[in-house]
C-alpha cells in the first residue's frame, strides 16, 4: 500500500461523525506524516504510549524478553491511566484460589460465559488467547507484588467464582506495583508526553512518532514537539473514548454529557482516531457499555461501585415503584443496566432502583464503611424505615424478601435464574445496608482490530501494519455486545504482554 494512501485518509473519522449528525470535536487532532527528511531528536527500542495495564504489562515483558531500551509515554501527569481508578478485578480460570476452594474451572468454560455475553459477536480467537494466558498475566502482579483479598468473587455473566480483587479495592493496586517493577529494571517512564502523530515509512511502515513534550491537558499546549525513532516497533495502549462525548455521542445519541463516566478524564481517544487514519479496521465502536453497579449519588466509580460488585450476588435489586425485583443480580452488564434504565415513575422519569443487602454481610467488604460514611448509602434497623425513606412500597416489598429468602434456602431462584451459590444462608434480614443503582458509561468495547500477535491489522490489505501494536481497550470486537466484568485487566496485560513478544521477534 503507498504512503499516500495510508496518509490519505484523514476524512475517516470526520466521516464518522458526519454520518451520525454529530460534530466530532473533542480532542486535539494528531496528524501523522511521512517520515522522509525528518529529523530525528531521539531514538528508542520499544516505544510504549499509555501507562495503564497494558502498557507496563508490555514494557515488563519486552525488558524479560532482552529489550534494553524501553520507554513508556503518558499524556497525563499521573501514571498508570485509567487503569489506576478501575475496581481491580482480575478474572482467571485455574487459579491458585480456585484450587484451594475447590472451584472447577476451565479456559473452554470462561471463553463460553465470555461469548454468551458478547451476544455471538465476540472474538473466540483473541478470548481464547487472554484466557490461556490470563493466569501467566496474573503471576506478573503476584511477582510485582499486587495484594489481593483471600476470597474468589463471582461476578455477573461468570458461572464460577473466578475473580480476584486487589486489598485496595481498585486498579491501582497493581498499576503501582507494576511501575515500580518498570522502575526496577530500567524501564524510562515519561509523563505529559501527548502523542502528536506516526512517522511513517515509503512502505506504510511505522518508523516512529511525533511527541509533544511538556503537555499540560486541558491547557494551551506551550511544549516542543520531538520526532522519536522506534528502531523495533510502537505499542499503542492508549485505552478507550469514554470521556470523548462527541465520539460517544456519534455512536449512540443516549450517551450525552448528561450520562455520568466512570473513565478518567484522559479517556479521549486520540491514539485510536490516528490508527483508523493509518487504515486500521474499526471494530464494534457502536458497542459502549454502562456498569450496572454505579451509584446516582457519587462522581466517576466511587465507593459503591466494588460494594455493589462484591454485594450483588447475596443481594436483592428491587423497583422502587412495585417493592419487586426486576434482574438477575448477577446477569451480565449489559442485561442489568437495560434492566436498570427501565425503572421509571408514573411519569417516565428515571427512578434509580435499590440495592439491599443485610448488614452483616455487606460488611465484610471494606468500602462498605465508606458508602454510609459519605452518604452514598444507607443503614436501615427496619424493612418499614427502609421502605418510607425511598417511598417503596411495604407490603409487596415484604413478599419479595419473604419470597427470596425461600430461594437462599432451596438454592433455586425460580424468578430470575439466578445462580444462588454465593448466596447460601446469606438471608436477607435486618439490619440492612442499602444503595441507589444507575448505569454509568464504563467501557468502549469498540476500537482498531488486532490479531492473537497484537498486531495491528490495515483495512486495505488485511495483513498487519508493520511496525505498530496495540492492546487493551483501544483494541476493539474481543468482547461483543457486552464484556464480562474483571476481564478487561487480564485482556490488557495480556494483550501487552502478547505486543511485547511480537515486538521482540520482529
Amino acid at each position: 500500500m503507498s504512503n499516500n494512501n495510508l496518509l490519505g485518509r484523514r476524512n475517516f473519522i470526520k466521516g464518522m461523525g458526519a454520518a451520525a449528525g454529530v460534530a466530532m470535536a473533542a480532542p486535539a487532532m494528531a496528524i501523522s506524516e511521512k517520515a522522509e527528511g525528518v529529523k530525528w531528536d531521539k531514538e528508542v527500542e520499544v516505544l510504549i504510549i499509555g501507562s495503564g495495564f497494558a502498557g507496563l504489562a508490555a514494557a515488563i515483558e519486552a525488558t524479560r524478553k532482552g529489550a534494553k531500551d524501553v520507554h513508556i509515554f503518558e499524556k497525563m501527569s499521573y501514571f498508570g491511566g485509567n487503569s489506576a481508578i478501575n475496581g481491580g478485578l482480575f478474572a482467571a480460570p485455574n487459579t491458585p484460589m480456585q484450587n484451594k476452594e475447590g472451584v472447577q474451572d476451565s479456559v473452554d468454560r470462561m471463553v463460553s460465559d465470555q461469548m454468551k455475553s458478547g451476544r455471538g459477536i465476540a472474538d473466540e480467537a483473541l478470548l481464547r488467547h487472554v484466557a490461556e494466558h490470563a493466569m501467566e498475566a496474573l503471576q506478573m502482579t503476584f511477582d510485582a507484588g499486587s495484594e489481593y483479598h483471600p476470597y474468589l468473587q463471582q461476578l455477573g455473566g461468570h458461572s464460577v467464582a473466578r475473580t480476584y480483587q486487589t486489598t485496595v479495592s481498585c486498579g491501582a493496586g497493581i498499576t503501582q506495583p507494576l511501575y515500580k517493577q518498570c522502575q526496577k529494571i530500567g524501564v524510562k517512564t515519561h509523563n505529559r508526553s501527548k502523542f502528536e502523530g506516526f512517522l511513517v515509512g515509503e512502505k506504510g511502515e511505522i518508523l516512529g512518532v511525533k511527541m509533544r513534550q511538556n503537555y499540560h491537558f486541558g491547557e494551551d499546549q506551550p511544549g516542543k514537539v520531538i520526532n522519536i525513532r522506534a528502531s523495533r516497533g510502537v505499542i499503542m495502549a492508549t485505552g478507550g473514548f469514554a470521556q470523548n462525548i462527541d465520539l460517544r455521542m456519534a455512536q449512540d445519541p443516549t450517551l450525552t454529557s448528561e450520562v455520568g463516566c466512570t473513565n478518567a478524564p484522559g479517556a479521549t481517544g486520540e491514539g485510536m482516531y490516528e490508527m483508523f487514519r493509518l487504515g486500521a479496521v474499526p471494530v464494534h465502536l457502536a458497542h459502549i457499555q454502562s456498569g450496572p453497579w454505579a451509584s446516582p449519588d457519587e462522581g466517576g466509580f466511587g465507593y459503591v461501585s466494588n460494594y455493589s460488585i462484591y454485594n450483588f450476588p447475596h443481594s436483592m435489586a428491587i423497583n422502587r415503584l412495585t417493592g419487586k425485583r426486576f434482574m438477575n443480580e448477577i446477569a451480565d452488564r449489559k442485561t442489568r443496566a437495560d434492566a436498570e434504565l427501565a425503572c421509571r415513575d408514573e411519569k417516565g422519569e428515571a427512578l434509580p432502583p435499590i440495592l439491599i443487602t443485610s448488614y452483616k454481610d455487606s460488611k465484610k467488604h471494606p468500602n462498605t464503611k465508606k458508602v454510609i460514611k459519605y452518604n452514598v448509602g444507607w443503614k436501615f434497623d427496619s424493612i418499614e424505615e427502609l421502605a418510607k425513606h425511598f417511598d417503596v412500597p411495604l407490603k409487596p416489598l415484604k413478599a419479595q424478601i419473604e419470597e427470596y429468602n425461600s430461594y437462599v434456602k432451596s438454592g433455586e431462584d425460580t424468578q430470575f435464574g439466578k445462580n444462588m451459590t454465593k448466596a447460601k444462608d446469606k438471608y436477607i434480614q435486618a439490619p440492612f445496608t442499602v444503595v441507589r443503582l444507575w448505569p454509568k458509561v464504563h467501557y468502549c468495547q469498540g476500537g482498531v482490530q488486532v490479531n492473537t500477535k497484537a498486531e495491528v491489522k490495515d483495512s486495505f490489505t488485511g495483513e498487519p501494519i508493520s511496525g505498530l501494536y496495540a492492546a487493551g481497550e483501544v483494541c476493539g470486537g474481543i468482547h461483543g455486545v457486552s464484556r464480562l466484568g474483571s476481564c478487561s485487566i487480564p485482556e490488557c496485560m495480556v494483550m501487552g504482554m502478547t505486543a511485547a513478544r511480537s515486538i521482540m521477534k520482529a
